[in-house]
């Protein structure tokens, strides 16, 4: 079964900084939109036939509104190019409703927020919520020079000692120093709670640097995919409701041969990171290649994400 899609407006596009806008999204009618955390995205369904992954950037008290923003990549496969040429103020986006793999622990009594470039995004809907609550924090923003760095001025307009929880680090500016994101880790509290988003040399830096900290205190979140899909292909997988037996050739997916078949299945970001794809295993041992599950998620073999994962056994028996 297809997940929920909503309508919704783009009242506004703003500009944040070099490649980087932000969008406003209000329900067409003006009513409420489904509420939700910080940390949480939404997955718009382009025009283009492309479905993409975006974090909320608004407070989770606004229920007038969602606020996203995009990085026109370079390397883009086509869908912040896409937003960036041809979505227009007033225009018409369908999304999926919110969704959160990316959770902030309200209760903490401290959080450490890095972030680098576009990872900002989630990172400041969690610092509106922890200013709200009267909560902790400390963040430190890594990204290439200043005119690329997106919401410096909200985070600066804050609070006024805000300079004492921020730490803006800009590679233009450095004078030759790292990012040592090590250092950071090493000085944060054993309690404290860990979040790192940005760029995949930073987050495998961060999980490095955090692998003798308790996993519940570490959180991440992959905008890419830090491995290539299993796309050997060679096996089969049978659809336990139907009865239906795919096989899955060589230079596939597991997702692009249901999809060939016929077979529906939720999928978004076709690289492993947001969750959507996400199907139960009743049999069979997957080939993990996500960056959603956990490593003991992983290990455990009871869902694989269909969209870049494959199969070590000649048969994977999914609840679909």
């Amino acid at each position: 079964m297809a997940d929920p899609i909503i309508e919704l407006r783009v009242k506004r596009i703003t500009y944040e900084a070099e490649n980087i806008n932000s969008y406003e999204l209000v329900a067409p009618d003006g009513a409420e939109l489904p509420p939700f955390t910080a940390g949480a995205h939404i997955d718009l369904h382009l025009s283009s036939g492309l479905i993409r992954s975006y974090s909320l950037v608004s407070d989770q008290r606004e229920r007038h509104r969602y606020v996203i923003a995009v990085n026109k990549d370079a390397a883009s496969r086509g869908g912040s190019a896409f937003i960036h040429d041809r979505i227009r103020a007033g225009d018409v986006v369908t999304a999926s409703c919110p969704r959160n793999n990316f959770a902030l622990h309200e209760a903490a009594d401290r959080s450490i927020l890095i972030a680098g470039g576009i990872g900002i995004t989630p990172i400041l809907s969690m610092i509106r919520r922890l200013e709200f609550l009267g909560r902790d924090w400390e963040l430190f923003y890594a990204a290439r020079m200043r005119r690329a760095a997106a919401f410096l001025d909200e985070l600066n307009a804050l609070r006024p000692n805000v300079h004492l929880k921020l730490h803006v680090d800009l590679d233009d500016e450095r004078s030759g120093r790292v990012f040592d994101l090590a250092a950071i880790v090493g000085r944060a509290p054993a309690h404290a709670h860990l979040y790192c988003c940005g760029p995949v040399p930073m987050l495998e830096a961060f999980e490095a640097a955090t692998q003798g900290r308790p996993s519940d205190l570490v959180h991440v979140e992959y905008f890419k995919a830090k491995e290539a899909p299993a796309i050997e292909g060679g096996f089969e997988v049978r659809l336990a409701r139907s009865g239906r037996i795919i096989p899955v050739e060589s230079g596939k997916t597991i997702l692009e041969a249901l999809m060939d078949a016929g077979v529906p299945a939720n999928h978004a970001c076709m690289e492993g990171v947001c969750g959507t794809c996400e199907t139960r295993v009743i049999d069979g041992i997957p080939d993990h290649r996500d960056q959603f599950l956990s490593k003991e998620e992983q290990e455990a073999n009871k869902t694989i994400m269909i969209c870049c994962s494959g199969a070590k056994s000649k048969t994977l028996t999914l609840d679909i």
